[in-house]
């Protein structure tokens, strides 16, 4: 019974300082994302390692570029496919749950209802699998983004990591690929279709687009955008005023 309750005791010893360097690290992570480009990210390793094994090797296809080199057309395309309340809520939207779940119980094909935060927290932290473990570690990364990011970052990492086909990671990258322009010029009509693959970029074309994708930019394109804040929202980081960059006014 003694040997038993020492090995308890050692086993949470071991768990504890599992989960507290699993919460120093992620915060650490976080923290350093709010300020720091994402050049790779899990997805885009897992998906170039597993093309390893295909009849084709997928490299990775990524340009950084700050939110103010992409087009406004393209923000307000993403918003209007997949986050229009994205300046209202905290995270997650759960009237798009309520509905997904409703539709999901006399529909075949699922509808998701994840925000761009929580696209956002998976795209750049987790793997792409679909379990409850890792939708889990995915709200809590998406609470942790929410709360030390303003939802400008939030936005700009987004569309820098965001899948956008085989190969390809963000939307500079999409842009040049298969518009050959920068993101910061492309049109209305072509972020509507970039948009309109996000849903599955790996079987959705953008250099093919399917009849279905074509419908779906145009709903995208002619849907009216959801208004932008006035000012920036600001982060918990924001308020303790950590922020590196200066608050004055420059000349």
């Amino acid at each position: 019974m003694n040997v038993l309750k020492a090995v308890l005791i050692k086993l949470r010893k071991v768990l504890f300082k599992a989960v507290l360097l699993f919460a120093v690290t992620s915060i650490g992570f976080v923290l350093l994302y709010r300020f720091v480009p994402v050049y790779v990210t899990p997805l885009m390793v897992i998906r170039s390692a597993q093309s390893i094994f295909s009849d084709k090797f997928v490299g990775i296809n990524h340009d950084w570029v700050p939110l103010e080199q992409i087009s406004p057309a393209m923000q307000k395309a993403v918003l209007k496919a997949e986050d229009y309340r994205f300046f209202d809520h905290n995270g997650f939207d759960f009237d798009a749950i309520e509905k997904a779940i409703k539709y999901n119980k006399t529909h075949k094909r699922s509808r998701g209802a994840s925000t761009i935060s929580q696209q956002t927290a998976k795209n750049v932290f987790l793997w792409p699998t679909r379990d409850w473990f890792r939708k889990g570690l995915e709200a809590y990364f998406t609470v942790l983004i929410e709360f030390t990011w303003p939802k400008e970052r939030i936005m700009e990492v987004y569309l820098n990591v965001i899948e956008m086909g085989p190969g390809v990671y963000g939307v500079e990258a999409a842009s040049q690929k298969y518009f050959k322009r920068s993101a910061k010029n492309i049109s209305a009509t072509q972020a509507s279709l970039i948009a309109a693959v996000l849903p599955n970029p790996r079987r959705f074309r953008i250099d093919r687009p399917s009849n279905y994708v074509v419908r779906r930019q145009q709903r995208i394109l002619y849907r009216v955008s959801p208004p932008f804040p006035r000012e920036e929202r600001a982060s918990f980081l924001d308020f303790l005023d950590l922020k590196f960059e200066s608050d004055e006014a420059t000349d």
